[in-house]
């Protein structure tokens, strides 16, 4: 080992000692190795860690049903009629909304069919959606299905853009060029707000305005945004958003799923809606009365009781976000990140290439890795970390993906990382 990686893993331990939010490591169960030794775990922005608290939380809802019953709904320490309304003020918090601008409900794509079924509306010349050039591809299959629900052709409606030249990333001028010369042709701008790929963060709030401007629609997908980097919708404008609870947020496999919309469209009446029994006003949901009185707000796009025993890792998470806070979770997301890159540069940078933007206001936690031997390569390394109990995430057709979660990682993971990719590509 050189002196120069032996003096950035005491810098490593260090920068541990210093870390202020050290402790919350031990409120996530870490996986196993083989050996009962922890794994190195940089795969949070696909699935996050379990906070030690959520069982006990489902258990409480257990005990609950089996106490109480139906009476449930309305007696015990968190009545699950009004589940919801105790999860949408810290998530509202969490991405800069009013808590009555946000609901938990369903699963991403789920909600993403129903914004769409609302905000697109495609009407003369106006009918294309824009999104990125190699979206996530639910995204993509959500949009085309929504063009074709119109009669209309994806090839002539769906609009993919892309970086200029052979880029890895994408400036916002592309969209707003491309909204300056055909935004009377744009129905709907979608974008992501960390794209799932490159980890680049996009300026939202310009995004939007542009959309604007060109007198179309915009939303987000902010799956790989919520809990990784800072957020403001209601200074962006935007006129909807859905993201997922699994990656960063910590809710479990197939958590259930957040939605935005913006106040200016919660009580409006001309927009196109499915309507179901729990988006109805609460005062008036158990008249069972035939006509259909929406709920204020985001709350009018709920369609059924919600799933407590499915919402209960949610209000663990948020708790510790609200512990934490999200201001000290992303400075040391930025020292994190930037150790991490710091050290692929010095020891690897001829053998692996970082596509993610450099600059630490345009990216979250994640960096996306691509191994300059090729893709057979990168394959194989990602399979030797894997072996070895390292667990980054691998994206075709080339990418390792390496997220150190400010949460429950250390400065000494990031270390310990490039340290083994060293040796497995055989350069210790």
């Amino acid at each position: 080992m050189n002196d120069i990686l032996e003096q950035s893993h005491d810098e490593a331990r260090e920068l541990d000692r210093h870390d202020a939010l050290s402790d919350f490591r031990e409120h996530f169960w870490i996986p196993k190795k083989t050996d009962g030794s922890k794994q190195l775990y940089f795969c949070g922005n696909s699935l996050g860690l379990q906070p030690k608290a959520v069982k006990a939380a489902v258990l409480d809802e257990l005990t609950a049903w089996q106490e109480l019953g139906v009476e449930g709904h309305f007696r015990g320490q968190r009545p699950w009629l009004s589940y919801n309304d105790q999860l949408r003020g810290p998530m509202s918090e969490l991405i800069g909304a009013k808590p009555h601008e946000v609901v938990v409900m369903n699963s991403l794509t789920v909600n993403l069919h129903l914004m769409m079924i609302s905000f697109y509306q495609p009407q003369g010349k106006r009918k294309k959606i824009l999104i990125e050039h190699q979206s996530f591809p639910s995204d993509r299959y959500a949009v085309e299905s929504q063009i074709r629900m119109h009669n209309l052709d994806p090839n002539e409606c769906l609009v993919e853009i892309a970086p200029r030249g052979n880029g890895h990333t994408l400036d916002e001028t592309v969209i707003e060029d491309y909204l300056a010369e055909h935004g009377e042709q744009v129905a709907l701008v979608l974008w992501p707000g960390v794209q799932y790929a490159s980890g680049q963060f996009f300026d939202l709030q310009r995004i939007a305005q542009s959309a604007h401007k060109a007198g179309a629609l915009c939303g987000f997908d902010l799956a790989h945004a919520v809990g990784n980097v800072p957020l403001n919708l209601c200074d962006s404008g935007v006129d909807f958003a859905v993201w997922c609870t699994y990656k960063y947020l910590n809710a479990g496999m197939g958590a259930v799923a957040g939605c935005f919309v913006n106040e200016r469209h919660g009580e409006s009446e001309s927009l196109k809606r499915l309507h179901g029994w729990w988006g109805t006003a609460p005062e008036s949901r158990f008249l069972m009365e035939p006509d259909f009185v929406p709920a204020s707000g985001a709350e009018a796009w709920v369609m059924s009781n919600p799933p407590i025993l499915a919402m209960a890792p949610i209000r663990v998470s948020l708790e510790l976000f609200k512990q934490a806070g999200m201001t000290a979770l992303h400075e040391k997301s930025i020292a994190m990140t930037a150790y991490l890159e710091q050290l692929i540069h010095s020891e690897l940078n001829d053998s692996i290439e970082i596509i993610t933007p450099a600059q630490p206001g345009r990216r979250g936690c994640q960096l996306s890795l691509r191994v300059l031997a090729g893709r057979d390569a990168g394959r194989a390394l990602f399979e030797q970390l894997e072996k070895a109990g390292t667990i980054p995430d691998w994206r075709e057709p080339d990418l390792i993906r390496v997220a150190p979660v400010p949460f429950y990682n250390r400065f000494e993971d990031c270390w310990l990382f490039v340290n083994q990719v060293k040796t497995l590509l055989g350069k210790t």
